[in-house]
């Protein structure tokens, strides 16, 4: 399976979100996957170095706009490039080319990705696949927003978004 990660990019080489990353890449290249990342810093080259020094398969899917804010390349463990223009391309390809996505935590550029890529599983314009949120903060985030807007979303919605406490429990979820 090709399998997003999304997450911040924020983490620090060393930091508790970083090791987790990284121990998620190289959980998935273990298991025989591909890894897909937004290919620069933080948890995406956390998860990149974790897979490719496991000996996996690592896709980074850069941007022009990105670079220019960020002034960033793709890390050095991006074994393929995928370079888009704009960010919304580099979004589409991350949500569009995964087989699943498992998002740990991150600020509003992981929360897009999360929001996307479920949205476009409920209008059928993506077949379901496997959307898993990695840690307690999102169930409770998630369970205040199906509290206060439950109306707007039935229980099959919901069931399209799995929460799993650790990154084991995440790679897990992915067998068959």
């Amino acid at each position: 399976m090709k399998v997003s990660i999304f997450g911040g990019a924020g983490p620090a080489p060393g930091s508790p979100a970083y090791q987790e990353a990284f121990e998620l890449g190289r959980l998935l290249a273990n298991a025989g996957h591909t890894v897909l990342t937004g290919g620069y810093i933080g948890t995406m080259e956390a998860a990149s170095r974790g897979a490719a020094e496991s000996g996996g398969h690592v896709i980074g899917v850069t941007c022009d706009e990105i670079e220019q804010w960020r002034g960033v390349r793709a890390n050095a463990w991006v074994r393929e490039e995928w370079h888009k223009q704009t960010l919304i391309e580099r979004l589409t390809a991350l949500v569009q080319e995964c087989d699943a996505a498992i998002a740990l935590s991150g600020g509003p550029g992981t929360l897009v990705e999360v929001a996307l890529t479920w949205n476009l599983m409920i209008i059928e314009s993506l077949p379901a696949k496997p959307l898993i949120l990695v840690g307690d903060r999102w169930k409770q985030v998630l369970d205040q927003f199906f509290a206060e807007f439950n109306t707007y979303m039935p229980a099959n919605q919901r069931d399209l978004v799995a929460f799993v406490p650790d990154v084991n429990a995440a790679v897990a979820r992915l067998r068959p």
